[in-house]
């Protein structure tokens, strides 16, 4: 599956970028517009708080082809947007192995 009519053809896998430290008014739209110069965007996500809406201040975009994600990774780590320095990076999934720190009740007391 390599060659097509004896051309090689290059795959390219998906990569899904995690952009942090976002201005909260920042919405899915205005993500995948910040992101769009660097190459076609499969998804952009904004992940918000489920009992308010707001948004949580990060979000990710999952990019068609892992160069364009490379390229907007380096371009745009560090980027002031309204104020902010985006932290930008390839996003890893959750290490089930690594424990998250403990939530907390609606009386702000830890549980244990």
């Amino acid at each position: 599956m390599g060659e097509i009519l004896g051309r090689s053809v290059r795959r390219t896998k998906n990569m899904k970028v995690y952009v942090g430290n976002l201005p909260f008014s920042v919405e899915q739209e205005k993500l995948k517009e910040l992101f769009a110069p660097y190459g076609e965007i499969e998804e952009a996500v904004v992940i918000s708080d489920k009992f308010s809406g707001r948004s949580k201040g990060f979000g990710f975009v999952t990019f068609k082809d892992d160069e364009a994600a490379k390229k907007a990774i380096a371009e745009m780590n560090d980027k002031d947007i309204e104020g902010r320095k985006l932290r930008v990076n390839e996003a890893k999934p959750m290490d089930p192995d690594r424990p998250r720190p403990p939530r907390r009740d609606f009386n702000q007391q830890r549980r244990f």
